[in-house]
């Protein structure tokens, strides 16, 4: 028991300080709104060093490989895009499924949705090529280090990394400064984290009393219907995919090392504040610099399984409220894509939340209005669907480490595991350091 509470000290106290906060959230209700500050002050401090952790780690771990990483890194790309894309389609489809066993809009009164859809919205026009064009660039140098606009950075920072190791060993004096300056960011991190209990706790609070009324408003079988699922998918089919990657061994030192990045996601409901516990995960796990670099940055943008789940539940509630059969193959493929564009769009173009509910109604030919009614199950499903979202980019490197490194993962995490035992911490998760 010792051994097990000095493992796990810093897993427990996180999930205190969350647990703590729920209760306050949830006997508080809107009283709990007065730790809102507390819990903003934390997540700011989070996203602030999220950038240069961004743009130094992941220039180091392409320009690191040398010439020979260009093709690593291409390697990368491709098995990652291909990895996130059978995921979310494997995510979208179980939430289909679940929602033709049991419809929670099935009984629903649209009188209770009137006071939302008098609501006046007015959506910004935009077309498709310059939504794209604003996603993956900026205008501006400075613009890059705006938490809004991560997938530019990302993308400047692998071409970054490309161009160093491609000039070779004229670009060591930079190489030098990214390596002190990603030692420097994951120091602070480490120090921020000292106060993640009292800071998810504080926002936990603040979120759960704000979400009440919402919740009560006519959207609680949704909610509870999402949360079954979603629990089915991180449990099951998460541990599914750790066994794919690495047989029982790589599933011990999954589940050892997902508590942190589990409860960081749950208590911050954002999958970009998630980047560095997952990241220390995979470090411990075994994966390579340049595939946890790539696919956890990229994750945290374009791979939302959980917001994609929660798109779904988007489109049956439009389905239902203009009664339009859901059972039907051109249905069911209709809402399917739905959620897969919601789980794409969600994180990776800016404002992504209203954008993605514009193309859910322009792509179905729904009016406007109904845009509050939909947007409520995004912000109730909001934290379940970032556990999903943040958790699964650590299984998908763990699987495309597998491909790229052709040999043996259940050796490779072995080795892993004994190598954190000699040092007293058997892959458990620590604070960061």
């Amino acid at each position: 028991m010792v051994k097990f509470l000095k493992n796990y000290k810093s897993s427990l106290t996180l999930l205190a300080g969350i647990a703590v906060g729920a209760i306050i959230g949830v006997f508080f209700g809107e009283a709990a709104l007065f730790l809102e500050p507390i819990g903003k002050l934390f997540l700011n401090c989070v996203f602030v060093l999220i950038i240069p952790l961004i743009f130094c780690s992941m220039s180091l771990a392409v320009a690191g490989t040398g010439k020979q990483g260009v093709s690593r890194i291409k390697k990368i790309l491709g098995l990652t895009l291909g990895t996130f894309a059978i995921t979310t389609l494997i995510a979208v489809t179980l939430m289909y499924v679940a929602t033709l066993v049991y419809n929670p809009f099935a009984s629903i009164d649209r009188n209770q949705f009137s006071a939302l859809m008098d609501q006046n919205l007015v959506a910004e026009s935009q077309s498709f090529g310059m939504m794209i064009v604003n996603t993956i660039s900026v205008g501006n140098f400075l613009d890059l280090f705006d938490k809004s606009n991560l997938l530019a950075l990302i993308l400047f920072s692998l071409f970054f990394g490309i161009t160093l190791s491609l000039i070779g060993e004229k670009a060591s004096p930079i190489l030098a400064v990214l390596n002190v300056g990603n030692d420097v960011t994951m120091k602070m991190i480490a120090l921020v984290m000292k106060f993640a209990p009292i800071g998810l706790g504080s926002y936990f609070a603040y979120t759960l009393g704000e979400l009440g009324p919402k919740i009560l408003g006519g959207y609680m079988k949704a909610l509870l219907l999402f949360i079954l699922i979603c629990g089915i998918y991180f449990i099951f089919i998460l541990s599914f995919y750790a066994y794919i990657a690495g047989g029982l061994r790589g599933l011990k030192l999954y589940w050892q090392n997902i508590f942190i990045p589990a409860l960081q996601a749950l208590g911050t409901s954002s999958s970009a504040a998630c980047i560095p516990t997952n990241l220390a995960a995979l470090k411990k796990i075994g994966v390579p610099e340049d595939i946890r670099e790539t696919v956890i940055s990229l994750g945290a943008n374009i791979h939302k399984d959980g917001s994609a789940m929660s798109g779904v539940l988007q489109v049956v509630l439009l389905f239902t409220l203009f009664n339009r059969d859901l059972t039907t193959l051109s249905a069911g493929l209709s809402i399917i894509c739905g959620g897969f564009l919601v789980g794409i769009v969600m994180g990776s173009i800016p404002s992504g939340g209203f954008t993605a509910e514009v193309l859910l109604i322009a792509l179905f030919g729904f009016p406007v209005e109904v845009i509050p009614v939909i947007a409520v199950i995004t912000t109730i499903t909001d934290m379940t669907a970032t556990l999903v979202n943040s958790t699964s980019n650590i299984t998908c490197a763990m699987m495309i480490t597998k491909v790229i490194e052709k040999e043996s993962l259940t050796h490779k995490f072995y080795e892993t595991e004994c190598s954190s035992e000699n040092q007293g911490i058997k892959g458990s998760p620590k604070e960061l350091s």
